[in-house]
């Protein structure tokens, strides 16, 4: 893992010990005040250039074009609220994407299932232990996002979000969220649509670079992907982790993320 990750800076393969002590405290403070985390440079660029050749032939070949009108919520419905609620306004999102099944071997991969790198982020949630995810497709997803592609605003299942940029594009790709936005005990549906209408002036715009590792609080932080500009894609891989073993998507949200189920 020395020639994938900087362990020099980050040192995940030393856990207990005093550097690995105060990355954790760091990160820790940065979740507490920021709702994230970004550690630039925390994959090598010569790591980053032979990911980018591996996964670039799957992505032209294999990948899923995530066409999709949706909602925030990524749901049909939410009980109690009216179907024409300004919350439920509808947005598209393109992307192409790769699931984990047909990248097993990858640099993602591998970092995915290192232990450290687990140990470490549950260190910085403050959780006890975390759990890869079961699904198949879903645990490590690639996405490219190319010129006029963009994701846009959603909320999390889970309460962290994982995620690796490994290009940049040329233009665009600008990570926009808005931290809080509700809470397990309110909703805050109005809010919702003041977001959904541009109205909501506590949006931020984070411009990444190429290796930076960002972890983020995406359950109750609503974000988007601003639109792609240029020939060079954007390509990013998430990361699904859980407090509990075991879980997987349904059937039906399988298919809809990516045309296909286990």
């Amino acid at each position: 893992m020395k020639d994938i990750l900087d362990l020099d800076h980050y040192p995940l393969d030393k856990p207990g010990s005093a550097n690995w002590l105060a990355l954790v405290e760091r990160c820790q403070a940065d979740l507490a005040t920021d709702g994230m985390f970004n550690l630039e440079g925390f994959v090598k660029n010569e790591a980053l250039i032979k990911a980018v050749a591996e996964l670039k032939p799957v992505i032209d070949t294999l990948s899923f074009v995530h066409t999709r009108r949706h909602n925030i919520y990524f749901k049909k419905e939410i009980p109690g609220l009216a179907a024409d609620h300004p919350a439920l306004t509808m947005t598209e999102t393109i992307n192409h994407t790769v699931c984990y099944d047909q990248i097993p071997n990858s640099i993602p991969a591998w970092i995915y299932e290192w232990p450290p790198f687990i140990v470490f982020l549950a260190a910085t949630m403050k959780i006890e232990t975390l759990f890869p995810m079961r699904d198949a497709l879903a645990r490590i997803n690639v996405m490219a996002y190319r010129d006029g592609e963009q994701l846009n605003w959603h909320f999390d299942r889970s309460e962290f979000t994982t995620t690796l940029l490994l290009q940049a594009p040329e233009q665009g790709g600008d990570f926009v969220y808005r931290s809080d936005l509700r809470s397990e005990s309110d909703q805050n549906y109005d809010g919702v649509a003041k977001l959904l209408r541009g109205e909501d002036d506590q949006v931020k715009t984070l411009k990444l670079s190429a290796g930076t590792l960002n972890v983020f609080r995406g359950k109750n932080t609503a974000h988007k992907v601003s639109t792609i500009k240029g020939g060079r894609e954007r390509i990013i891989a998430v990361f699904s982790y859980f407090d509990r073993p075991g879980v997987v998507f349904s059937k039906e949200d399988q298919t809809g993320f990516y045309g296909r189920s286990v």
